[in-house]
C-alpha cells in the first residue's frame, strides 16, 4: 500500500487525505517521516491509515504504523467513554493526541475547531466560544484535549480573566495527556469547574487508551515484571521498517493475543490503572534505585513546583543525584531554599530519604518537544550548561 507524506503543519490539509485514508479510498498518511525519502521506506500493509513518529520523549523515535480499525475502534470507545459532539483541536496535529482529535470528528462526522495560530489564552477561548451549536434545541457537547502545560497556562489565565474561565468550563470534558497531571492542576480545574478527564497511553496505543485509571471498552491491562502491558482493538501493528523491534515490542501469548510493552511502571488496583513512571528513567544514587517519575510527581505536588522536571545528574559522592528544575517567574512563590526543602520533606516521606533532590535550579524557559512534552535532554544539557552548583545535599 502506498504512503504518502503530508505536512502537519495545516490540519485542514491533514484533513481531508485523513478523510480518504479512514475511508479506504487513498493513500495512507505520512506524518513526520524520519526517513526524508519515504519512496525508500517499505511499503505498508493494506488497512493502513497512518504512519507516525513518535515524539522521541521516551527514547528514539520510531514510525508506528496504525491501522483504520485502529483508529476507529479508539475514536469509538471514547465516543462511549465521554460522550459524542464537536472537537477543537489545540494540539499539533502531527502528534497522535492532536491526530485523534481529527479522527473523533470525522467518525462522529463534524469539521472540527480550530485553533488559529500560536496555542495562547486568548487563541483557545476565541475558538472555544463560537464553538456553541445546537441540534433540535439540544446543545451539542463540545470536548477537546491538551497537555499539561497548556492546562495550566490557561488556569493561570481564567483566574484574571472570566472568558478563560468561560471557555474552559464549556467543555463536557477536556482530555488531559502526554504526561503526568499535577494533582494541584487537577484541584484546581476542579475548583474552577472545570471537567478534565486524565488520559494513558501511547502512539503504539492509538493515543489515550485509559481515562481516568480505567481502560476504554475492548482495552485490557496487565502488568508483567513491573511493566504495564496493554492490549485490544486499538493496539499499532508495529514499526515500519522494523521487525525486530515490533516483535520486542508487541510479544504475542501462546494464543496469539498482541501485547504492547509500554515501557511504563505500574500496578492494577481494583481494575484501576495507577502509572509510576519509565521505568527507564531511573537513577543510581548511593547504591539505591531512584524512580525520577515518581519523585517528579511528588514534587509536582508541592505549591509552586507544579510545573517542576526532576532530571539527574552526574554526582561525585553519590554516583547521581536528583535536581529540581523550574521555571523562573511567579510559580516560585517563596525561596529557593524553602522550596527545596519543602520538596525534600515530601519526597522523604513518600518515598524516603534516599531518593531526596539535591538541588533546585531556576531556568528562564524549558525546552519543549513539538508535542509539547519536556525535552529532558536539553534541560539536562541546560543545567550542565550552568556549571558548578552548590554542593550536593543528602
Amino acid at each position: 500500500m502506498r504512503l504518502e507524506p503530508v505536512a502537519g503543519d495545516d490540519p485542514r490539509n491533514l484533513l481531508r487525505a485523513l478523510r480518504s485514508a479512514l475511508n479506504g479510498g487513498g493513500p495512507a498518511v505520512g506524518l513526520r517521516m524520519l526517513s526524508a525519502d519515504t519512496a525508500a521506506l517499505p511499503d505498508v500493509p493494506a488497512g493502513t491509515a497512518v504512519v507516525v513518529a513518535t515524539s522521541g520523549s521516551t527514547g528514539t523515535p520510531k514510525n508506528v504504523i496504525l491501522s483504520r480499525h485502529a483508529l476507529t475502534a479508539s475514536a469509538l470507545a471514547t465516543a462511549e467513554r465521554i460522550g459524542e459532539g464537536a472537537w477543537l483541536l489545540a494540539l499539533p496535529a502531527s502528534y497522535v493526541a492532536g491526530l485523534q482529535v481529527l479522527v473523533r470528528s470525522l467518525v462522529q462526522g463534524r469539521e472540527p475547531a480550530l485553533l488559529s495560530g500560536t496555542f495562547s489564552a486568548q487563541a483557545f477561548t476565541a475558538a472555544a466560544l463560537t464553538m456553541a451549536s445546537s441540534e433540535g434545541g439540544v446543545r451539542v457537547p463540545t470536548f477537546t484535549s491538551l497537555v499539561p502545560a497548556q492546562l495550566a497556562l490557561l488556569l493561570d489565565a481564567a483566574e484574571h480573566e472570566p472568558t478563560v474561565r468561560a471557555a474552559l468550563q464549556s467543555f463536557s470534558a477536556i482530555l488531559v495527556g502526554g504526561q503526568a497531571l499535577a494533582p494541584v492542576v487537577l484541584e484546581r480545574a476542579a475548583e474552577a469547574g472545570v471537567r478534565v478527564v486524565r488520559t494513558y497511553g501511547a502512539t503504539e496505543t492509538s493515543g489515550g487508551c485509559v481515562y481516568d485509571g480505567a481502560p476504554l471498552a475492548g482495552v485490557r491491562i496487565r502488568q508483567r515484571n513491573g511493566e504495564l502491558q496493554v492490549t485490544g482493538p486499538t493496539l499499532a501493528d508495529g514499526y515500519l521498517g522494523d521487525e525486530a523491534l515490533t516483535d520486542a515490542s508487541f510479544p504475542r501469548d501462546p494464543d496469539g493475543t498482541r501485547w504492547y510493552r509500554t515501557g511504563d511502571a505500574g500496578v492494577l488496583e481494583g481494575g484501576v490503572v495507577r502509572v509510576r513512571g519509565r521505568l527507564d528513567n531511573v537513577i543510581v544514587s548511593g547504591g539505591i534505585n531512584v524512580s525520577l517519575d515518581r519523585v517528579e510527581r511528588i514534587v509536582r505536588g508541592v505549591p509552586g513546583l507544579e510545573a517542576a522536571v526532576v532530571i539527574g545528574v552526574p554526582d561525585a559522592k553519590w554516583g547521581e543525584a536528583g535536581v529540581v528544575v523550574v521555571p523562573r517567574g511567579e510559580a516560585l512563590r517563596r525561596s529557593e531554599s524553602t522550596q527545596l526543602e519543602e520538596a525534600r520533606r515530601a519526597v522523604a516521606a513518600g518515598i524516603g530519604a534516599h531518593a531526596r533532590p539535591a538541588r533546585l535550579v531556576l531556568v528562564d524557559e524549558f525546552e519543549t518537544l513539538p508535542s509539547g512534552k519536556p525535552d529532558r535532554e536539553a534541560i539536562r544539557r541546560a543545567v550542565a550548561a550552568l556549571g558548578r552548583l552548590d554542593p550536593p545535599r543528602r
